[in-house]
């Protein structure tokens, strides 16, 4: 690719950017996340080269909890550095350091507080391994596979904002305070050179932090078709889904009757090309069916993000 078509595409992708109101975006918090992370930043077989890969993602979020006229809103803004290498084609190892800006309204008797809190959310260290794959054949490699991840979420993140010495709401905090396990299984098919089918299941249970806060169990499955446009451009269409129980509140084991529940969301992507190794990505995580407990809604989750495959050529 030469200068003038390389700065074509990146302008494109500013632009898409952009026309998306990436107002840097968010991932949700641990109750809220759906989606296969790893799947989104650095694709479907990612233990197919040994070697470096970097990704960051911005992602927005928005939701509102409690009955109408009451309901609290919360807008999530998060910036995610992720860090990954392969090792002998076989195995895969992840960091991801994200960033979390979190504005939380609520109304209480009529009054109206606002709360705004940022800083480092918690990070996530988790490895892949390739349990099985199909023998290798001709243009298409190896048609499928299937992996097992495993890993933890921290408890390194911001838990403990303050505001004229009380502790702000656990749900504008940037970190979460509780370490969490995670441990699922993921798989790919080739249909031909210009498709492909994405799966992954997970498990996710968290802890309590230090407040006896703790959100609630969390399973996710994930099931995508990619299609590879032209030589730059790929599109990915998935279904996301998520059931989640309800947090609790304290010590004292009571729980919150507006959080967990059950959503569906589908999620158009877009990646492009831009050479040297470079793909960047754009997606809108669009909910199409909930079941959520007590008065909950959640709106659509914006993403844009990049990849960088260390060694990769035009």
């Amino acid at each position: 690719m030469n200068t003038r078509t390389q700065r074509r595409w990146l302008a494109v992708a500013a632009g898409a950017a952009f026309s998306l109101g990436i107002v840097p975006a968010a991932e949700a918090c641990s109750i809220c996340r759906c989606g296969d992370p790893t799947f989104n930043a650095l694709g479907k077989d990612v233990v197919a080269s040994i070697g470096w890969r970097f990704a960051f993602d911005m992602d927005r979020y928005e939701k509102t909890q409690g009955p109408p006229g009451e309901e609290d809103s919360i807008v999530e803004r998060r910036y995610t550095a992720i860090g990954a290498y392969t090792f002998g084609e076989r195995a895969l190892l992840v960091a991801r350091l994200p960033f979390a800006e979190r504005s939380l309204t609520e109304h209480n008797g009529g009054d109206i507080e606002q709360s705004h809190q940022s800083g480092m959310a918690d990070p996530e260290i988790y490895g892949q391994i390739k349990l099985w794959s199909s023998p290798f054949r001709g243009d298409l490699g190896r048609r499928g596979s299937l992996a097992l991840t495993a890993g933890v979420k921290t408890d390194w993140g911001v838990n403990d904002a303050m505001r004229n010495g009380e502790r702000l709401d656990e749900h504008v905090q940037p970190g979460t305070g509780s370490r969490d396990y995670f441990v699922g299984l993921s798989g790919y098919y080739l249909i031909n050179t210009q498709s492909a089918l994405f799966a992954s299941v997970q498990e996710r249970v968290p802890g309590e932090n230090d407040y006896g806060y703790r959100y609630g169990r969390i399973s996710l499955a994930n099931i995508a078709y990619e299609h590879k446009l032209t030589n730059r451009l790929d599109s990915v269409i998935e279904l996301n889904y998520r059931d989640a129980g309800r947090d609790r509140l304290d010590f004292s084991g009571t729980l919150d009757p507006d959080t967990g529940g059950k959503m569906l969301y589908a999620t158009p992507r877009v990646l492009v090309n831009v050479g040297k190794g470079m793909v960047v990505r754009f997606a809108a995580q669009v909910p199409i069916s909930s079941r959520l407990n007590g008065a909950q809604t959640e709106k659509t989750v914006l993403n844009v993000g990049f990849t960088h495959t260390f060694g990769g050529s035009d």
